[in-house]
């Protein structure tokens, strides 16, 4: 049974799915260890941000304008946390009309006709995806919680400190790491939506997702903004 299973894949459904694994982690690393990512791009851009937001958070008596934006970052965060579920939901709720769904999808341009159990998979991996960007949203959004306790503990001006500073920008950078992980996973959702009709537009689509992803991140007009 299990080899009739994955027979049921073609070279080229292993290809793209390798290739679709490899483009959403590899790129992620490059993003955030690698040496242009760590640096450079809005991810290091924003860390440096970051970092001057904790100091001149420290100098200020009243951090009332400080809570106000942790509050607008983590409603941002909660709104996609929330709408990964009703996503969640929707693709769960796919599942128990596979028929239906295979129906619709036959009579797309490209689509291959393909066994019900290839479909079950790929319906699987875009859920995979979707369940990833929901653990990321409520992580980050758990870690600004943090970050709103790291401003009401933060001494008194005349009592702060460097190691202060460093501390708040650690976690608000930490948080916001998460939730562009969890973005990143959005893009790469969209990616696995093509595997249903095509191979090798699974693979075009992703190789693009990972073009536009890096022109965001270190050729956009908001990246040279913020090195101004």
């Amino acid at each position: 049974m299990s080899g009739a299973w994955l027979s049921a894949f073609s070279l080229a459904d292993w290809g793209a799915m390798a290739w679709f694994l490899v483009c959403w982690m590899g790129y992620g690393w490059i993003v955030e260890h690698g040496p242009l990512g760590s640096t450079r791009g809005l991810l290091g851009a924003s860390h440096g941000f970051r970092l001057q937001w904790g100091r001149e958070m420290l100098r200020r008596d009243n951090r009332m304008a400080d809570v106000a934006l942790i509050g607008n970052l983590m409603q941002n965060v909660s709104f996609y946390a929330n709408t990964t579920i009703y996503v969640i939901a929707g693709l769960l709720a796919l599942l128990g009309t596979m028929d239906r769904l295979i129906d619709v999808a036959s009579d797309l341009p490209f689509a291959r006709q393909v066994s019900r159990e290839v479909w079950e998979v790929k319906l699987l991996l875009l859920l995979m995806v979707f369940i990833v960007a929901y653990f990321k949203f409520t992580w980050s959004l758990r870690q600004f919680n943090m970050l709103s306790l790291v401003v009401g503990a933060a001494p008194p001006p005349d009592e702060a400190s460097e190691d202060d500073a460093r501390r708040f920008a650690r976690i608000n950078a930490l948080s916001g790491d998460e939730f562009n992980r969890g973005i990143r996973a959005y893009y790469f959702g969209l990616a696995a939506v093509f595997w249903f009709i095509q191979p090798w537009m699974f693979v075009a689509v992703t190789t693009l997702i990972i073009g536009v992803l890096y022109r965001r991140d270190f050729r956009s007009q908001t990246l040279a903004a913020m090195q101004k």
